[in-house]
C-alpha cells in the first residue's frame, strides 16, 4: 500500500499496485465503493495481466482518509487521483474509471492531459442529474444534515442492496454526501464537453442490461468508441468479469 498527502494538510490518499510493464493502468471506483473490491479480481485475465495497476481509492472511500474540512467536489477528487499519480511518478496511464469514478478521469484528462494517454469509461456519468437521480441512489435528495445525523445514511444502505452497501457501509457520510451532490451538480464545463474534447482514445462501456448512454451518436461522431458489455447492468465487473476485462484490454489495443 502506497499513500501521497492532498487537499488538507495531514490527509493522504492511499493506493495498492501490481507491478508489470508498459503505460500504468490506473482504477478508478464508482460512488460509495472501493477500488481494490470491485476491480482486483479482473486483473488477472489474460487481457489485462503484466501492466503496472494501480487501485487508487479516492478521499473518503476505501483506504483514503476522509477529512470534514475538504469539499469532494469532482474537481477536487480529480486533483487528489492527480496526486497519486504524481506520487508514482505515472505519466500517460490508461485510467480505467466506473460511473462516479468515470467522471472524476474525465475530469482528471481535460485539467491535467499529461497524465492520461486513454480513457476506458465505464458507465460514467456525463451530464448532471436531477438530486434523487444523483448515483442512482438519492443520496443528493438530502441535506447534509439529513443524510448524516438525521438517518438518511441509514435509509440509503437498506435501500441499495448488499452489493453497493458491502462498500458504501464503509465510507464516510460527509464524503457520500458530499460527493453525490458533486454528481449532481456536475462541472463547468460538463463531464461531457470534457469528455468530447479530449484528443486521446476514448472508450465509453455501457452494459447491455442498462438503460443506453446518452446521445450515443453524438459521442461516436466524437471519435468515443461506444462498446456494450454484454448480460451486464451498471456494475458490469461482476456480472460479467470475463467480458469487462476484454474489453478494457481491447480498448488498450
Amino acid at each position: 500500500m502506497r499513500q501521497t498527502e492532498f487537499g488538507p494538510k495531514g490527509a493522504y490518499v492511499r493506493w495498492t499496485e501490481a507491478a508489470g510493464d508498459g503505460p500504468a493502468r490506473v482504477h478508478v471506483h464508482g460512488l460509495g465503493a472501493a477500488s481494490g473490491a470491485y476491480t482486483a479480481h479482473i486483473s488477472a485475465h489474460p487481457a489485462l495481466v503484466n501492466r503496472r495497476t494501480l487501485f487508487v481509492d479516492l478521499p473518503g472511500f476505501g483506504i483514503s482518509d476522509r477529512p470534514a474540512d475538504f469539499g469532494y467536489s469532482l474537481e477536487e477528487h480529480a486533483d487528489a487521483l492527480a496526486a497519486v499519480l504524481d506520487a508514482a511518478d505515472v505519466r500517460g496511464a490508461e485510467v480505467v474509471g466506473h460511473s462516479m469514478g468515470g467522471a472524476v478521469a474525465i475530469v482528471l484528462a481535460h485539467r491535467r492531459p499529461e497524465l492520461v494517454s486513454r480513457l476506458v469509461l465505464a458507465e460514467a456519468n456525463l451530464d448532471p442529474e436531477p438530486p434523487r437521480a444523483a448515483g442512482g441512489s438519492g443520496i443528493a435528495g438530502y441535506t447534509e444534515e439529513e443524510f448524516v445525523h438525521c438517518g438518511g445514511f441509514a435509509a440509503t444502505l437498506e435501500r441499495v442492496g448488499w452489493l453497493w452497501r458491502s462498500t458504501m457501509r464503509l465510507a464516510d457520510p460527509v464524503a457520500l454526501h458530499r460527493t453525490a451532490c458533486a454528481l449532481a451538480r456536475g462541472t463547468e464545463p460538463t463531464m461531457r464537453a470534457m469528455l468530447v474534447g479530449l484528443d486521446i482514445p476514448r472508450t465509453f462501456l455501457v452494459g447491455e442490461l442498462s438503460a443506453d448512454v446518452r446521445d450515443r451518436a453524438g459521442l461516436a461522431a466524437a471519435g468515443v468508441d461506444v462498446i456494450t458489455v454484454p448480460r451486464s447492468g451498471h456494475c458490469l465487473m461482476f456480472d460479467n468479469p470475463q467480458a469487462y476485462a476484454e474489453a478494457i484490454g481491447g480498448a488498450a489495443a
